[in-house]
Parts: structure tokens; sequence; C-alpha cells
């Protein structure tokens, strides 16, 4: 049954390989046109991927038999060696005990209790912004989603030092793990000129600033009720508390996964709106209409539906986790395709979400496709902004609750123009804006 899948030869894989390393996107593409939404790819050495955009194939993998799938090495032992094995680099019973014990603090009731930090940070970072100057937005929004974790894991203001400190070592630890997945033949390399090793070198200060601000806080008698005060009161089934060495994985995963991924998401809405500016006057018409200084940030993330709308299809057209992957733990059949023990599944969300079976106009940008009135069954099976089954991202509130802050509060005060003629993408581990160049007026 398994010839039935067609295959991608490696000579094709060999003749590609510099434009696959810039950009393995229009590769996949061509393939999927000309092969259909299921096809192999022979790595050599007997070794193969299937590469699909077939969205019943990505429920069948990540929720209705995701017991037979597990995560790939790269993101289970690759990411683990520079930020630990947290939620999101475990994998069965561990993974398992972990998210019963974090989801509580993910919970939208204990969210409330950190909206207010994260408007405040919002306010801060937007403050920033020297008006009527092109620049690009994308650092900004870095260090805004950088500061957000930060501020709602770390409530007390007396760490701006270390937190520049901890955000510089966490994105040069994905450059270096960037670098060895795009070029694994050179690892060799980078382990004798010391690469990995000055990376391992810089995550274990990281640890031990971490390890120093827990310390610190058990220590203390007062109660700040963030992310780290929740996490220090959570109890495993038998009673016991997380260890240090474990929160400080789980922390690392929070920076790591939480800001990357959200400053992306801002940034192509941003350039969105730029780029269409009849819907970024819907959305001013939204938030300036009911602002007012005695809407609370939790009302507002409730009433700015439109806003909201423009996010969700902002991360329909470039979603910042734009695959993923598993690996068959017993043989599996999925319609007439038999998926042998061992196979390595990789999931486009990037082309699922612009299927033209699945979506109508699917390259157009069209805020109205996730309007309320909308039933949410027309899209729920081919829209994966935040993965789905068990493991879907916890912090899928806490990013929306930040975007929608942010791109309101921004909207509000500021008008923006573009200044570039397309959205250029950079696929590397999370998909990222590349020359996000505007210019913002004051209203």
């Amino acid at each position: 049954m398994s010839d039935m899948i067609p295959e991608v030869s490696f000579f094709e894989v060999l003749r590609n390989a510099s434009r696959i390393l810039k950009n393995p996107l229009p590769f996949h593409h061509k393939n999927f046109e000309k092969h259909g939404d299921i096809f192999r790819v022979n790595l050599g050495f007997g070794q193969s991927v299937i590469f699909t955009r077939d969205a019943g194939l990505a429920k069948h993998t990540l929720q209705k038999h995701h017991r037979n799938y597990r995560k790939s090495e790269l993101q289970t032992r690759d990411l683990a060696k520079y930020i630990g094995e947290g939620l999101l680099t475990a994998d069965g019973e561990k993974w398992l005990e972990q998210r019963r014990l974090i989801q509580p603090a993910f919970h939208k009731k204990k969210l409330e209790e950190i909206i207010v930090t994260i408007k405040s940070v919002v306010v801060a970072e937007l403050s920033k912004i020297k008006p009527n100057k092109t620049f690009n937005i994308y650092p900004l929004m870095g260090d805004l989603a950088f500061q957000v974790v930060a501020k709602s894991l770390f409530s007390y203001t007396d760490t701006k030092n270390i937190i520049s400190r901890l955000q510089y070592i966490t994105e040069t630890a994905q450059k270096s793990l960037i670098k060895e997945i795009r070029q694994p033949y050179k690892r060799w390399w980078f382990h004798l000129n010391g690469k990995i090793k000055g990376t391992l070198r810089l995550t274990q200060e990281a640890r031990d600033i971490l390890n120093g601000i827990i310390e610190e806080r058990k220590n203390s008698k007062e109660k700040y009720n963030d992310l780290l005060d929740m996490l220090l009161e959570a109890r495993y089934e038998d009673g016991s508390a997380m260890d240090n060495e474990q929160l400080i994985d789980e922390i690392l995963i929070l920076f790591t996964a939480g800001h990357e991924t959200t400053s992306n998401a801002l940034t192509f809405t941003l350039l969105l709106l730029a780029n269409h500016p009849e819907i970024q006057e819907k959305v001013y018409q939204e938030v300036s209409d009911m602002f007012s200084s005695d809407i609370s940030a939790i009302e507002q993330i409730a009433k700015y539906q439109y806003t909201k709308q423009c996010i969700e299809e902002s991360m329909r057209l470039y979603p910042p986790a734009y695959f993923s992957d598993r690996v068959a733990i017993e043989d599996d059949m999925y319609k007439d395709f038999f998926l042998k023990k061992g196979t390595t599944i990789l999931i486009s969300f990037f082309e699922i979400h612009k299927h033209k079976d699945l979506w109508k106009d699917p390259l157009s940008f069209n805020p109205d496709r996730f309007a309320p009135e909308i039933d949410k069954k027309e899209y729920s099976d081919s829209y994966f902004p935040f993965g789905a089954g068990p493991r879907m991202c916890i912090g899928n509130n806490f990013a929306m609750y930040e975007m929608v802050l942010a791109i309101s509060e921004l909207v509000r005060k500021y008008k923006i123009t573009p200044s570039f003629n397309t959205i250029e993408i950079k696929p590397l581990i999370t998909l990222k804006p590349k020359n996000a160049l505007l210019s913002l007026t004051l209203r």
C-alpha cells in the first residue's frame, strides 16, 4: 500500500539543496501541486519523510490517533539540549504529567490576574516608537513579546538587566539550533570550533540566573500572583511540587515558545493591516469608539472582536508554527495509505491554511472568515494556528490576549503605512517576517 505515495527522488533533493537551505517552502509547494496532498521525499541512505497538506491526516496524527505518534528528535532531543525537558520537548508519561500540572496556570480565570501586567508592558514597549520614521517593526515586537512573558513570570520590576540577558541567551541558542538543523553535515565542525560548547555555556548561565530568581521567590514571603507563583504552587498527584531544574526547563520553554511565535504573528498582522488600509480603518473604528478609561483590559479583549479576527486571519496566512512533525510508533493506516512504524510525517500548516479546496480565495486577507456568525465547523478542521490535539499550545489564550491588546493599542495611536512592496518570509524554526519596514504616524 505504501507505494501509492508519490516520491520525490534524492537526486531532486540534491539538485535543489541550496534553494531548500534558503527557503524550503517553494520546493514543498511545487511538489504538492505536482503530486497531490501527500508525497514522500527520499533523503538518501534509506531515509525518507512523508510531507502532507491533507488536513485529515494532520487531525489523524495530532488528535484522533495521537497515541500512535511521537514528536521527532528535532522537537525533543535537539531542542531539549538547549532548553531542557519541559512541556514542549518532553514525550510520553513525562509530558502528560507536566501538562496536567501546568494547565491550570493557563486557564482563562487565572490569566485574568495577569492581564493588567500584560497591558502595562504593551503600553511601555509601544511608547518607544519614534513616529514618522521608516523602521523594521520586528525587533520592537520581539522585545514586546519577550518583556510580556518575563513580566508575567516575574512581575516585580527590578529585573531589567536580567531580562535583557535572558533574551540575548534565548535568541543566541535558537540561532545555534537553526544552524545545526539546516546544516547537519557541519555538526562535527560546530563541536570542533566550540560553537556548541559556547551555546551550552550560555544556556547554563540562563539556568543559574533563573535558579537565583526561584530561590529568591521561595525565600520571600510576598505573593505576586504571577506565573512563577502559579508554577511554584502547582502540585503533582502525589502532592509534591516541581523541583528547581524542572521549573527552569518550563520557564525556558515559556520564553522560547512564548515570545518568538507571538512577535512573528504581531508583525505579520501589522504588515497586513498596513497593506489593507480599509481593514486597518475598521480596526481603528472598533478600538477608538470603545476606548475609554473605564474599560478594563479584560473588557477590551472581549469587545475587540474584529481586531481578534484580523490576528486569526494573519495566523492563517502566516502561521508562526508553520509545520509540525510526528513519528509513527506502530504501523498505521490512513485512508488507503499504509504508514509503517518509524515513518516520519511532516505536516505543513502553511499549505493547509492556503489549500484552495479548504478555503475560498485562500491567498486574500479576509478577517470576515472568522466573524462570530460564521459556523466554526466551517474551518475548525483545516485551521491549526496553535497546533491540535492534546499537544495544542498551552499558551494560546495568553498569546491571543497579548496580541489583541498590542494591536488595538498600536492602531488606536498610530496610522500604519507600508514601506515594502511584498511581505517577505524567512522560514526558520518558526515562520519569521523579513524586512518588516513600516512607517507609523500619530493619529
